[in-house]
């Protein structure tokens, strides 16, 4: 026997529709991208313009299925531009603006893209390398006649957003599908092998942002305002750009100004209470508080994933300016919400002191997605917070399989999808990831957490990034290297690093080596990029090495 309810396909389009109607008014503040301005719309207005983008894609030929990119920073155009694709069923692929030439090449004729949406400092870039993507007919950029940059190359392909939907009808059909439609692309960072395709249907970026919504969640409300820093370029700004207009919540979108002054600018003057970001960005915030006394005067609490929060971080926002910090984990393949930091009441009535061993973890999973350890031949570890394994996920809002069937089949017998991370999980149902099985540092048969010794070292006063590779041995197999750079104008030695560590980490995961780097690169979603440091520091040779030959 079914049920007797109605059937109502799940489709984003609805999220806007019900912003419009619900919350018309709620204002959706952006800083320009063309000159740093703020500027001012609503939900009501979003809607409308997103209509006739709809109404000027069909017109250009886009029907149901078709890609069509954004390379664009977070702004209310982008959003407009965003649902106009998603709301007549063809699909938003978000580009990463930070990838090399070639990956943006391979990634946007694997998609396929007919049309690019780009803001106007990314115009250039795109005049450098569209000769090598035959699929593209046009680039649409988001801005007005005044300040339409010099197309280059491009010609005649380029058309400024605001003379192309002016006047435009405001009543382009919309929804009117099933739920499982392609809705969004995104593609993996690709840090091994090319960038991969994750295909989100409407069905699951609907229930994404439900799970997003949820108290022990991100909790957006509409008595919140969110200022979503992580792009929309990363897995749909961890789904912000649907859960605020769902719950009609204010918006205040950054634009292209990532800093510190920036970002503490938009905070203040707008009333966040809520932001969303990686954890460098959070360092360079507050690293311009210090240095300019700044305070946070209605900021209550910052969601940190991306990559693993140092406890200093964790300890700096509550102490000196009491924001509370959730620490989150995910990735493009789980939409991306994995787990949450938020705490049950038994850790919540606890000290921060004796929370803090939690506050480290990245998390509990919200329902709809389930979690489990596996070793190396696919049995199932236990969940005492020591045992680690490899992070497998499954769910509605996970990727089944990725687009056009790279990588083959990525599912296990069970349905779970092998995240490529290592990671324990304690009774209490708190997730830590201990590092990518890639990165982790195998010595003398046992494994060694990256991520645990870069956390207390960049909590050195004088580190303002630390990154911890292995390095091979002749003994051991391999040992730590630990890579600090240091703040401006500060030095240091080897011994100020590992005294600071002695109590902190177990004594054998001690670094054998400590060097000061001026430079840790970054990949494209803002983690540290050990591929590169791998390369970079092979052939080092560590102190104790020689004596074990």
């Amino acid at each position: 026997m079914q049920g007797l309810m109605q059937h109502w396909p799940l489709t984003v389009d609805k999220i806007i529709d019900h912003a419009a109607r619900w919350h018309s008014d709620r204002e959706v503040v952006t800083r320009r991208v063309e000159d740093g301005e703020i500027e001012r719309t609503s939900y009501g207005e979003i809607r409308r313009r997103a209509k006739q983008v709809s109404h000027a894609l069909q017109q250009a030929g886009i029907e149901q299925g078709d890609r069509v990119a954004t390379l664009a920073w977070n702004s209310a155009r982008h959003m407009e531009a965003w649902y106009g694709v998603m709301g007549m069923g063809a699909v938003c692929h978000t580009l990463n603006p930070r990838l090399f030439p070639e990956q943006l090449i391979y990634i946007i004729n694997h998609a396929e893209d007919r049309l690019i949406f780009a803001d106007i400092t990314f115009v250039p870039l795109l005049a450098a390398i569209l000769d090598k993507c035959p699929s593209v007919t046009g680039v649409v950029v988001l801005t007005d006649e005044a300040n339409m940059p010099d197309p280059g190359k491009l010609g005649a392909r380029a058309i400024a957003y605001e003379p192309w939907i002016a006047g435009r009808p405001t009543d382009a059909a919309w929804g009117d599908f099933d739920e499982n439609t392609a809705c969004g692309l995104c593609y993996t960072s690709g840090t091994t092998g090319n960038p991969k395709g994750v295909l989100y249907s409407h069905r699951s970026n609907y229930l994404h942002t439900l799970l997003t919504m949820q108290a022990d969640a991100m909790g957006a409300s509409m008595n919140e305002v969110i200022l979503p820093v992580v792009p929309m370029f990363h897995a749909n700004a961890w789904g912000v750009a649907f859960s605020a207009p769902a719950a009609g919540a204010k918006l205040v979108m950054p634009g292209a100004r990532m800093d510190g002054a920036s970002i503490h600018e938009l905070l203040e003057t707008e009333g966040v209470t809520f932001s969303a970001a990686v954890p460098t960005v959070w360092q360079m915030l507050l690293n311009h508080l210090k240095a300019t006394d700044g305070k946070l005067s209605t900021l209550k609490r910052v969601v940190i994933g991306g990559a693993a929060c140092p406890e200093s971080l964790i300890r700096t926002f509550h102490d000196d300016y009491g924001v509370d910090v959730i620490h989150a984990w995910g990735m493009t393949e789980t939409s991306p919400l994995g787990t949450l930091g938020c705490l049950p009441p038994e850790i919540a009535a606890l000290s921060f002191d004796q929370q803090m061993p939690f506050r480290l973890k990245q998390g509990r999973a919200p329902v709809g997605v389930e979690l489990k350890l596996k070793d190396e031949a696919g049995a199932e570890l236990p969940h005492d917070g020591c045992t680690p394994g490899r992070l497998t996920v499954r769910g509605a809002i996970v990727a089944a399989t990725y687009f056009k069937g790279e990588g083959g089949d990525v599912l296990d017998e069970e349905g779970f999808f092998d995240t490529g991370d290592v990671a324990t999980i304690d009774p209490q149902g708190f997730m830590q990831i201990t590092d990518r099985a890639k990165d982790v540092i195998k010595s003398g048969g046992e494994w060694i957490s990256s991520i645990e010794i870069e956390n207390m070292a960049v909590g050195h006063p004088k580190a303002e990034l630390a990154a911890v590779i292995g390095v091979r041995h002749p003994k051991w197999d391999e040992r730590p290297l630990l890579l600090v750079k240091l703040k401006p104008g500060e030095t240091a030695t080897r011994e100020d690093f590992t005294n600071f560590l002695e109590g902190k980490i177990a004594k054998w995961w001690m670094p054998d080596d400590v060097l000061f780097v001026d430079d840790i690169p970054l990949g494209a979603t803002g983690k540290i990029d050990k591929k590169v440091l791998r390369a970079r520091y092979q052939d080092h040779r560590l102190p104790g090495a020689v004596a074990a030959e």
